[in-house]
Parts: structure tokens; sequence; C-alpha cells
């Protein structure tokens, strides 16, 4: 059923109107009429209209400042403009407030049967993708907790690190750092954790504590595993200000205090140190250590003495964004920071050549581990076979120094060719998926799909590779198209319209006229 306004003065019109709809459209349209400016708008915000009539020159409120009005509350109401022929040029200023088309009295049933059906498709199509919308919306709320766990699960249990990219960037997290927290249940006045039995009986209120988590904390919620839930948050650096960590361990109190209160069960927290997202394994084994050390209610890694303790000198963070930029592919940084890293060595322990001969080794294997990790590389295990003699005929610390800078920076180099060669190749796949089907009804969400990634990344991919979005591109396709197809004076615009991939003939006179600044007929006459 569709809600029609018909808004004129002029009863004969408003009459011949409804005569014509209830003929053609029998059953089909509820119908409301309203003759000044100002009963219009009031009608609109009651009505709802879906598509509405609207006559220029009425008492009051003229028509362009009702439909202004009925924009504020009714935005999807499709207006027809009916107007005298001498207020011809008026009328087309309504065009600018969405107007679908606009007839000059007298009219025929032709036109209005015409017009009405263009309307419906209209909003017909708009009801579509409102639906679509709260499928996709309802859908999101039904795969976040997945997708969340699913990027826990990635970080902690998996060593391929581009899948836990693809969640991150289906949950927006735009940091490189982070670190975990664990939420481990146990029963109530128990001193000892029965894992078995508290998980068990947390399982069927782990929606509920999700929620209570993600209230109280801001944070990713993963999956609950035997009595534990783990949580990653995410940082902006490479530390944790005091500040922040003081606030993390009150609110994490009040969340046990809350969680034990309601559930049959009590709670403790271990929160973990801030690492490289690549290294959020070490975070969540600290935030267990932090667990299995103390007994209060939640205990901070930073607090405590667990992990690995290094000699007071050892450049720990150094090492951290030495391997951080081989993940990337920053051949620079990897060079820069790898020769940092071996300069402290030599100063530090120049009597120490043999050992940093190791360190070099292990550095190295690992940053190719990396690389290989990364994929676009067939591992092969005699490749390496020569290094171990290479590093023991390497004479002093400069022959030394130049080995291991030039493997570093192989390593990161061989990360940033893969990586490019797979992204080159995608936008490539998603041109000739898009010359192929530009003529049809085709979307980003298809495009996307028919290379496998997600709406956002792609298009954010695309752009960066083409200048373009996908909607930009799309359209100088289709132009250049038309334009072609213009030339030649057999063929209709009508037909060359829908030839490109455009089902309305106004909407597409306008893009027209946007990209080659003519409407299609003027410039099929400067053609000739």
């Amino acid at each position: 059923m569709y809600r029609i306004m018909l808004a004129d003065d002029e009863g004969i019109v408003t009459d011949s109107l409804r005569f014509i709809i209830d003929k053609d459209f029998k059953g089909r349209c509820e119908i409301e009429t309203a003759k000044t400016g100002r009963s219009v708008i009031e009608l609109a915000e009651t009505f709802r209209p879906d598509i509405a009539f609207m006559d220029i020159q009425m008492p009051g409120i003229n028509g362009i400042e009702a439909m202004k009005e009925i924009r504020k509350t009714s935005s999807g109401t499709v207006f027809i403009i009916i107007s005298a022929y001498d207020k011809f040029d008026y009328a087309r200023e309504a065009i600018g407030l969405g107007v679908l088309d606009y007839l000059n009295k007298p009219f025929t049933r032709e036109m209005i049967v015409d017009v009405l059906q263009r309307a419906m498709e209209k909003v017909d199509a708009a009801k579509e993708r409102r639906r679509q919308e709260l499928q996709i919306r309802e859908k999101i709320e039904t795969v976040t907790p997945i997708i969340e766990s699913g990027f826990i699960y990635s970080i902690l249990f998996q060593d391929n690190f581009a899948e836990a990219e693809n969640y991150k960037m289906l949950l927006g997290i735009e940091e490189d750092y982070g670190f975990m927290m664990v939420v481990a249940a146990k029963d109530e006045g128990s001193d000892t954790e029965n894992p078995v039995g508290a998980g068990i009986r947390i399982q069927s209120e782990y929606g509920k504590i999700r929620e209570m988590i993600k209230g109280k904390l801001s944070c990713i919620v993963g999956p609950l595993l035997s009595n534990k839930i783990i949580c990653f948050f995410s940082a902006q650096g490479d530390k944790a200000e005091y500040s922040a960590r003081v606030s993390i361990i009150e609110r994490s109190e009040e969340l046990v205090r809350e969680l034990s209160g309601k559930f049959d069960a009590s709670f403790r927290i271990g929160i973990g140190s801030v690492e490289p997202l690549q290294s959020l394994s070490d975070s969540y084994k600290l935030a267990l250590e932090a667990l299995n050390f103390s007994k209060d209610e939640v205990a901070h890694a930073k607090d405590l003495p667990v992990g690995c303790v290094y000699e007071p000198d050892y450049p720990i963070e150094l090492e951290k964004q030495l391997f951080m930029a081989a993940s990337r592919g920053d051949m620079g940084m990897t060079a820069d920071i790898a020769g940092q890293f071996f300069d402290w060595m030599q100063e530090a322990h120049p009597e120490g050549l043999v050992d940093a001969r190791l360190k070099c080794l292990e550095f190295v294997l690992w940053a190719e581990h990396i690389a290989f990790e990364s994929g676009g590389m067939t591992y092969r295990f005699m490749h390496r076979s020569d290094y171990l003699p290479t590093l023991m005929g390497l004479e002093g610390f400069g022959e030394l120094r130049q080995w291991f800078v030039t493997k570093m920076s192989e390593a990161a180099r061989n990360v940033t060719t893969k990586k490019e060669e797979k992204l080159d190749s995608v936008v490539e796949e998603a041109k000739v998926y898009i010359r192929k089907n530009y003529a049809k009804d085709i979307s980003l969400d298809e495009v996307s799909g028919s290379v496998d990634m997600s709406p956002y990344y792609f298009s954010r991919l695309f752009k960066e590779e083409t200048g373009e979005t996908f909607l930009e591109y799309l359209t100088g396709l289709r132009i250049n198209r038309a334009k072609e197809l213009i030339r030649d004076p057999g063929v209709s615009i009508k037909d060359i319209c829908a030839e490109v991939g455009y089902s309305d003939p106004n909407y597409f006179s306008r893009i027209f006229k946007k990209a080659v600044g003519l409407t299609p007929t003027e410039y099929r006459a400067e053609q000739r």
C-alpha cells in the first residue's frame, strides 16, 4: 500500500488525480489531500506520504517551501511537481529538492500513470535498500562476537598474521599495539581453581558476561576458553602510561565486583603488557602468569616479577622495533635499526665477536621466518647451508655488520615485494571484472566480493592504487562508452542509457552532463 498525498488548491485537480489513481492503481494506494501549504506540512507530519503530488503555487506557504519542511520529517517522500505552464521555470527550481519529475497542467492520464509507476518503483527500491540495511545490521550484530573471537584466536594461536590483519580491518582497529586481558572464573568460595566446573557454570551466561565486560571496558571480547574469557585492548604506542595502567586496574576491579555479585562464581582478572600486535601472544602469556603469580582479584604484569628479564642495558625496545619494521616490509627502517642494534653490540661488547655472530644469525633467521610466513616465497631446507661458514669466515665487526644489515634488509624486501604484487593483482583483477560488468547494476560489494576482499579494505586499496574511487572509475567507463554510442545517430538515448548500466534516463542525463558538461542530446548534436 502506497501512501499518496495530493497537494493542490484546485479541487478539480485533486479529484482528477484521485480518479486516475483509483482506476489504474485500484487497492494499491491510500490517498489524502490538502489545499494550503500549512495544511500540506501538517498532513505530511502525520500521514508520512510515500509519494506527494505538489502544486508550486498554493495559498500561504508555497510548494517549494512546503517541500523543504516536509523533507525534515519525511526524507524518503518522492515529490512530483504539477504546475501551470507559466510557472515552468519556477518548477525547475524544485528539482534541487530531489523531485522525481514535474508535469505541466493540463496533464493527461498517461502522464500520471507513467510518473506514478516510476515513483512507486523508486519507493520500492528505497524500501528494499532499507530492508537490506536492516538485514545487514542484524547480521553484523550477530557476527560481531564471531569476528572478535576470530581476531583474538588468530593473533594468539595462528602464526599467519595476515588473517589477524583481515579481522583487524573488519573491526576498525587502526593501532599497531595493544595488550591482552584474561577474565577467569572459579567456583564461589573455593580456594582452588576448577576450570572445567567454573567454565560449565558460566557457559550459559557468556552473552551477559560479554555485555558487562564491554559495558565497563572498551575492548574486543574473545571466546570462553575453559573458564577464561580473553580480551584485547588497542594502545597508541609501545608503552602504557602509568595513569592508563592505574585506570584499567581500577575499572577491572569494579568489573570483578559486578561479575562476582551477579553470577554464581567468583572472578579474577590478569592483564598483560603492551606489545606490537604481532607479539600479543607474549602479552597473553604475561596476563596468565600474572593470574598464577598473584592471588589478587586484579593483577597487572607490569606490577609483578613475571616475564623475561633483560640485562639493564639490553635494547629490548630496539629489538622490537627491528622486527616490527621487518614485518612491515620497511627496508629502509629495517636497515637503519639493524645498524643501530649492531652498533650497540659492538660498543657494549667489543670483545664479543662470537656472540655477535650468534646474535646476527638468530635475528636473520627470525626475520626470514617472518618473510616466509608473509607468503609469496617457497621455503627450501638447504637454502641457508652457507650461513654458518660465511659467518665464521667474516673478519671483524665491519664485515659482520654489512652481512647482518644486508640480510635483514633482504628479508624486509621480500615482505614488501610479496605484498605489492598481491595488491597490484587484486586491483587489476577488479578492473577486469568492472570492465566486463559495467553495463549491469554492479556494486562495490559485488566487485570486492569478486576479489575476495572486504568492501572497506577494497575501497581504500582501489583508491590508493588507481587514484579514483570505485564509483568514479565505474562512472568513467560508463560515460566513455556512452560517448561512443551517442556518436551513432541510429541508437536512441534511452537504449544507450540501458546499455551503459543506468535504468533512469533522467539520472543518466544528469550524470552525463556532470561529467561531460553537456546533456547526451547536446553532445550528440555537437558531434554532427
